[in-house]
């Protein structure tokens, strides 16, 4: 699921899962639990304001760990 979520599915596996969601209640059920709980987390991150310094050491950790 949280594959699925993430949208780090190959195509056709994505496909088959949102088949099955289309058919099996419970894991729809569940599926909808999680998409709201990742809807939430992302609404409350976008209030955090985070310094410029540390957003700036952040970005060159990342782009220090980033392939050429």
């Amino acid at each position: 699921m949280d594959e699925y979520l993430d949208r780090e599915l190959a195509p056709h596996e994505a496909t088959l899962v949102r088949e099955h969601l289309e058919t099996c209640a419970a894991c729809a059920s569940e599926y909808t639990f999680e998409a709201n709980v990742l809807l939430t987390v992302k609404a409350k991150l976008r209030r955090v304001v985070i310094p410029s310094e540390l957003r700036a050491q952040i970005e060159r950790s990342l782009s220090r760990d980033t392939p050429p």
